[in-house]
């Protein structure tokens, strides 16, 4: 009786043994079998090419140079000597390369975690490399792989605009992982602004591999992409800006106020974009970081000026808004207005004259905006500076705009904790006080005035050959429809009638411009003073900043140019005769109609 027992606890431990060796041979086969199958397939992801970035005629802003990046095998840090070999091997090749940074590189980046190369060199031109390639892939220890750099044809044309790549860090690999592949990001301008554009879609290559990662089979395979994109600039146009813009800083802006599409603009000085892809240098840097022009800051839309005289186009809607005042109203322009014990100037010692809007933007009279936002209150004039376009961003494709400032009560209260004075307006009404704003915000402003309606400035005009739609939204009251023509009138009166302040520089225009001056002062001059101290009679970068803004043809509205002129001094004197050439330059481009040319005798 035991022993048949005993016979039945081994054959009973028998029958599981067998089972589980049943289960674990055939059963699970398949199973295994599958992670077997996982633990050998390899997926590559294939950085793609960035995007080129072209002009609105196809020539190329921004290109891609091909070249070669060299590897060394992961884990050599247990082998020195082999290290060392490899590395005066490329040494021996290319002697303008340092094999400690070399050394430095590799150990930094060598992973006991990976099995892929360390990347030594990031880029050598394709020339360079060529002639030495079958040497350096006979080397079991060396990868040679092409990779491609940003590279910009005109250096420091249009360098605010088109902005520029650099490396990317780990913050930028955590937001977008595909710079881990390219290795490099958009940082400013609209390389920036479009980086998910141009950066593309990676690729796959799938691969089955040994245990020692040889490659046994390709699976599968799926070719990276990219797209192209246009912009609006016109690069004979920009070019010609340079000609133009005798200034030593500043900014300008071609505008079609059709759509909003920018044609040209620079903020000056520029600077030369390839020196930031691989990494400027530090003399280079601390050279652009001292300068008291500030080349490296985009003034086109992240600069802050007050907008002096360009504003009181807006203004002067803002009056008519509030219905106290009329395009028809007379108001008195004479040498300053007095607010209690204060006198405030007038930027021309005038006579006395009832002057209506038209005749107040053809003088820049001062003292008829003093008088007419006194009478109008900052509570109404705000909200109408902002829906042209002050103290909000405009919306154009670059990256970090600032809205500026419309000062009103709440923003004093909030921003200095103090109240609002009737001072505070009056300063207002002329684009001085708190008042800042942007170029692109003038551009925009002035466009309003040509078309009637409001545009998005932009520079984006297709995507891989698709163009992109931009369409302008009417935001004027009809109030302010029907005194729509008397604010072109007085533009008009500012480039065209005899006393205007832009009249001497651009009456002589090859086409009929409108138009408006403007000076913004950089420091406070006491409005105790009898007599203006003269902008020449001044430290240079204390002169204030000069603002000229128009459209043409006149009878026709299409195109805007925005000028400013850091340190200026005079509107009518300095910015005038760029914004000009400007106009002169789109006749002889053929963007303006030879029948809105004017007939010289």
């Amino acid at each position: 009786m035991r022993m048949t027992i005993v016979y039945g606890i081994i054959i009973f431990v028998w029958i599981i043994l067998l089972t589980r060796v049943y289960y674990l041979s055939i059963k699970s086969n398949e199973y295994y079998e599958q992670i077997a199958e996982k633990n050998a397939i390899k997926t590559e992801y294939i950085a793609p090419v960035r995007g080129q970035i072209l002009d609105r005629n196809g020539n190329p802003l921004a290109v891609n140079k091909l070249g070669f990046e060299i590897s060394i095998r992961p884990h050599l840090r247990r082998n020195i000597n082999t290290l060392d070999d490899e590395i005066n091997f490329i040494i021996s090749i290319f002697p303008d390369l340092n094999a400690t940074k070399l050394k430095r590189e590799y150990i930094k980046n060598d992973s006991p975690y990976s099995q892929d190369f360390v990347n030594v060199v990031n880029f050598l031109a394709y020339d360079r490399v060529l002639p030495h390639f079958a040497r350096l892939n006979l080397r079991d220890n060396i990868e040679v792989n092409p990779v491609s750099i940003r590279h910009y044809p005109f250096g420091d044309l249009a360098s605010h605009v088109i902005g520029y790549v650099g490396r990317a860090n780990l913050k930028d690999i955590d937001i977008n992982p595909i710079s881990k592949l390219t290795n490099y990001t958009g940082r400013s301008g609209v390389e920036r602004y479009y980086n998910e554009i141009l950066q593309g879609v990676e690729g796959q290559r799938v691969t089955k591999v040994t245990a020692l990662n040889k490659i046994v089979e390709e699976v599968g395979y799926t070719k990276p992409s990219s797209l192209d994109i246009t912009l609006t600039i016109d690069l004979e146009l920009q070019k010609y800006l340079y000609e133009a813009f005798d200034r030593p800083a500043g900014a300008v802006i071609v505008m079609d106020a059709l759509d909003g599409s920018i044609l040209a603009a620079a903020s000056l000085p520029e600077y030369d974009l390839n020196k930031f892809v691989t990494g400027i240098s530090q003399s280079d840097w601390n050279e652009m970081m001292n300068s008291p022009d500030h080349p490296f800051t985009n003034k086109l839309v992240n600069a802050l000026y007050p907008p002096g005289s360009v504003v009181k186009m807006a203004m002067g809607m803002a009056f008519f808004e509030s219905g106290k005042i009329s395009p028809t109203t007379r108001l008195l322009c004479d040498p300053y207005f007095e607010l209690g014990d204060r006198k405030f100037r007038n930027w021309k010692n005038y006579g006395s004259e009832m002057m209506t809007i038209v005749e107040a933007l053809r003088d820049s009279c001062d003292t008829y905006f003093y008088r007419g936002a006194y009478n109008v209150g900052i509570d109404v004039i705000a909200p109408v500076l902002r829906r042209y376009g002050f103290g909000v961003k405009s919306g154009v494709d670059l990256p970090n705009e600032y809205i500026g400032i419309v000062p009103d009560m709440q923003w004093k209260k909030s921003r200095l904790n103090q109240p609002w004075y009737q001072g505070d307006t009056i300063n207002t009404s002329i684009g001085q006080g708190s008042f800042l704003a942007t170029p692109m915000q003038v551009a925009r402003d002035t466009a309003i005035f040509a078309m009637g309606y409001d545009v998005t400035p932009h520079f984006l005009n297709s995507v891989d050959k698709v163009e992109q739609e931009w369409i302008g939204s009417d935001i004027l009251t009809q109030k302010e429809k029907s005194a729509l023509k008397y604010i072109r009138e007085g533009m008009h009166a500012v480039a065209n009638i005899p006393g205007g302040t832009g009249f001497r520089v651009l009456s002589p225009s090859k086409v009929t411009i409108a138009a408006k001056s403007g000076t913004a002062q950089v420091v406070g001059i006491s409005q105790e003073d009898k007599e203006r101290i003269k902008e020449a009679d001044m430290e240079y970068y204390e002169r204030s900043h000069a603002w000229m803004t128009g459209y043409a043809p006149y009878e026709n509205p299409r195109y805007v140019v925005t000028v400013l002129v850091e340190h200026g001094a005079s509107g009518g004197g300095a910015a005038g005769p760029i914004l000009s050439r400007i106009f002169d330059k789109l006749a002889d481009m053929g963007y303006i109609d030879e029948k809105y040319l004017k007939k010289r005798k």
